[in-house]
């Protein structure tokens, strides 16, 4: 869990903030054979971060409009923030639904 996902949690008793991200977030599958571009910002045309390999998973801590993509999933403009300045369009990303499955990004 990255520092500013961990700083959301600040506030509450150790165990409960362990249960809380534990039942809060779970991991996703990337689209078979692809090997997916994380971008720095929600959208192509943002800087390529790295790749992720084939059967990669993915964890997602908000989500936030950018850039219509097409992918192995459909039509989207949501993109996944997976890390701090990581973000890979919902299209590559099979959360078993068109829609928002996250919080929106702040």
């Amino acid at each position: 869990m990255s520092v500013d996902h961990a700083e959301e949690l600040e506030g509450r008793g150790e165990g409960e903030a362990v249960t809380m991200a534990a039942s809060a977030l779970r991991s996703y599958a990337v689209a078979p054979g692809v090997r997916l571009n994380v971008r720095s910002g929600p959208g192509t045309g943002y800087a390529l971060v790295r790749v992720l390999p084939e059967g990669a998973r993915v964890t997602i801590f908000c989500q936030r409009p950018g850039t219509t993509v097409a992918g192995p999933y459909g039509t989207t403009n949501i993109w996944d923030n997976i890390d701090d300045g990581e973000y890979v369009s919902d299209a590559y990303v099979n959360t078993g639904s068109d829609g928002y499955v996250r919080p929106r990004c702040s």
